[in-house]
């Protein structure tokens, strides 16, 4: 049976994460960094990943991971998306991280990059546009990949080619920055020379990089839930000492209603993030399943909490000096990542044999 529930492990672990990012992830700071082009606090991914060992929660111990699952790296990712936070963990240490594991550790290559992506000491982005669904046409690696998550900071690019999967050192390709909406996720353009190290023929290839476009989309919903829920509470927060005709905004029915419909919606999102993560970590014939389900809803909860909030803060609400703007353009980019939400409605109605009339 699927447990929508947080165990104590997950719980002391959301404290930890949530702690650093309370004390590290200053969002004016971050509004700042973004408009550099480089959004990222090293700082704060060096404690995330090796101080805490979060980078290496999917790996197993033995190479040098925390042997953990899916349901913890989903709780890293909620209090990430509750903070909006600028880290490639999504990318490196879900992604990437779930493509390795699934070609197995049997070259002395693999187990040696997962060891040092568990350890935090280097990051990989699979070279695929964020925008791809597990189930969509994957680029074969020749000329220009657009729309790459990360790549500007990666250490090591995993490229599909016609002949194989490929691990490149990303020092060698070429890396060029692109303007995204969320100024938060860096994209790139990027083109692999020829060469590297093969990892797998293109068949196991093709197939581990699904798998970890699986993953990746369903832990993105728990990143869309974390940024859902700070969306909500900071509405409620605000909506409550802002006052006018002296009582608070909060007070009127028609904001109240607003507001509750949209705690329904986060409270399902949360059923929804919960039973994804649970069916990855399990190895649920049913994982394409939830997140399926997990996707189509969370991606329009998440922007539609997003939009409240920017509209409920009113005035200060549009400005560039409250955060409200990074959650609402995180949650725009994050409704078309790893698929939009119509492309995974029509893989759950193929799954569930729901045929259109």
């Amino acid at each position: 049976m699927t447990d929508l529930l947080y165990s104590e492990t997950e719980d002391d672990l959301r404290a930890a994460v949530r702690s650093l990012v309370d004390a590290r992830g200053d969002r004016a700071a971050l509004a700042a960094r973004a408009e550099t082009g480089s959004p990222g606090d090293p700082q704060l991914w060096t404690s995330l990943a090796a101080g805490i060992g979060a980078a290496g929660l999917l790996v197993p111990e033995k190479l040098g991971g925390q042997g953990a699952s899916h349901r913890e790296a989903a709780v890293v990712l909620e209090e990430l998306g509750r903070g909006v936070v600028a880290a490639p963990y999504l990318t490196s240490s879900v992604v990437a991280t779930e493509v390795l594991l699934a070609l197995g550790t049997e070259t002395e290559a693999q187990a040696g990059l997962l060891g040092a992506l568990a350890e935090g000491r280097r990051t990989a982005v699979v070279a695929v546009p964020l925008s791809t669904a597990p189930d969509g046409p994957l680029p074969d690696g020749g000329g220009r990949v657009s729309g790459v998550a990360d790549a500007a900071g990666a250490d090591v690019l995993l490229v599909l080619r016609a002949d194989g999967l490929y691990a490149v050192e990303a020092a060698q390709a070429e890396v060029e920055a692109l303007t995204p909406l969320d100024l938060t996720r860096p994209l790139a353009a990027v083109t692999a020379p020829d060469g590297g190290t093969l990892l797998a023929d293109v068949a196991a290839g093709e197939a581990a990089v699904r798998r970890g476009l699986l993953a990746g989309a369903g832990l993105l919903a728990s990143e869309q839930l974390g940024l859902a829920e700070w969306c909500l509470e900071e509405t409620v927060r605000h909506t409550g000492e802002r006052h006018q005709f002296n009582r608070p905004v909060g007070s009127f029915q028609a904001l109240k209603h607003r507001m509750a419909q949209l705690w329904l919606e986060v409270v399902s999102a949360r059923a929804a993030a919960r039973a994804a993560a649970d069916a990855l970590a399990t190895g649920s014939p049913e994982a394409p399943l939830s997140v399926a389900v997990a996707q189509a809803y969370c991606s329009r909860v998440a922007v539609h909490a997003a939009e409240e909030c920017v509209q409920l803060h009113g005035g200060i609400g549009m400005t560039w000096e409250h955060p409200a703007h990074l959650y609402l353009k995180r949650a725009k980019a994050d409704e078309i990542a790893l698929g939009a939400p119509g492309r995974h409605k029509e893989v759950l109605a193929g799954l569930v044999d729901l045929r259109a009339p």
